[in-house]
């Protein structure tokens, strides 16, 4: 722009390229936590549903804070959380070229159920074989099915994805999901009350932007020639090109995102009311009543009302002690 005498900072972070729609209503974990406590066997994930927005005032335990001890408002966000059920492991081992699976092990009973979503074939003496490869194993998961039917959603079909498993070896860790294959997991014992967690979801679509919504580019001079709402300049004459840097309309919204250490102020059962009873007259807006175990996690996580939510332990979590927040109330 040549009348310009100084030159103008970009408008838009490159961060999140491509700003495209998510494949899947499911968000992909890439990355899991691998400083997890060793002594404890467990899941270091879990998954629920989104339910919406409410008010929690808490006393200020943050030390070294102005307002520690003090009264104060956070606006959250609550998730249910339906049981999670085992249904299989998967042991991968790992080369220079990458991870490759070692094998497969179902429960009998889940077969059936997941069969729609999930090929998957169940071996009377696949247990056998999988003892005998556990030693060269790297990496052990779960594969658990999420279930929606069972806190009243309408989807009856499961999502099903993989979960790493936290202890010492690889030996106590199949022991763990042995003992559990076919059995049902509990938000309870995954998370703690007040500690540090990682949200993964989809945020909400808004379709097609131009550059001025999407980027935060400024607008031009009402007598700017045609256009008001258009980027002032594509680019340069030569090369004829237009950079990838360069503010254009296009998707905004239904994107991957991360939320890194939301802390967890409440976990509970929508049966008990002695703490806070969690259902409003009528049910959250867009989702209705809550049924089963709930998360009241400190602000806002993406995506819409009913859209899946997958947790896991922190990543990049410097929390030294867990305290358990004190609540003083909590208005919905």
């Amino acid at each position: 722009m040549g009348h310009r005498k100084y030159s103008a900072p970009r408008r838009g972070s490159i961060a999140f390229r491509p700003r495209a729609r998510a494949k899947s209503l499911e968000a992909k974990i890439r990355t899991w936590p691998e400083n997890v406590s060793r002594d404890n066997v467990g899941l270091v994930g879990f998954a629920g549903f989104k339910v919406g927005q409410i008010q929690v005032m808490t006393v200020d335990d943050k030390e070294k804070t102005p307002n520690f001890g003090k009264p104060l408002m956070n606006h959250s966000t609550i998730i249910s959380l339906p049981p999670l059920k085992i249904v299989g492991i998967r042991a991968y081992s790992e080369d220079q070229y990458g991870k490759h699976a070692l094998f497969d092990v179902f429960s009998k009973d889940s077969v059936k159920e997941i069969s729609a979503k999930y090929k998957t074939k169940f071996s009377e003496d696949g247990m056998k074989k999988a003892e005998e490869k556990v030693s060269i194993a790297k990496y052990l998961m779960a594969i658990v099915a999420v279930n929606p039917n069972k806190i009243g959603l309408s989807q009856k079909s499961p999502f099903i994805y993989e979960i790493p498993v936290s202890g010492k070896d690889s030996q106590s860790k199949f022991e763990f999901l042995k003992s559990k294959l076919g059995q049902e997991i509990k938000v309870s014992d995954v998370f703690k009350t007040g500690q540090n967690i990682d949200v993964h979801g989809i945020t909400r679509g808004k379709g097609i932007e131009g550059p001025i919504t999407r980027f935060g580019v400024k607008r031009k001079q009402h007598k700017s020639r045609k256009s008001v709402r258009a980027v002032g300049t594509l680019g340069p004459i030569s090369p004829a090109t237009i950079m990838y840097t360069v503010a254009r309309q296009g998707q905004r919204g239904f994107h991957q995102r991360t939320e890194y250490n939301k802390r967890i102020l409440l976990l509970s059962n929508s049966e008990n009311t002695e703490v806070v009873n969690i259902n409003p007259t009528g049910g959250y807006k867009h989702f209705g009543l809550v049924n089963g175990d709930y998360m009241i996690v400190r602000g806002t996580i993406p995506g819409v009302p009913k859209r899946l939510i997958k947790l896991r332990q922190p990543i990049r979590s410097k929390q030294s002690k867990i305290n358990e927040p004190k609540i003083l109330e909590v208005v919905i």
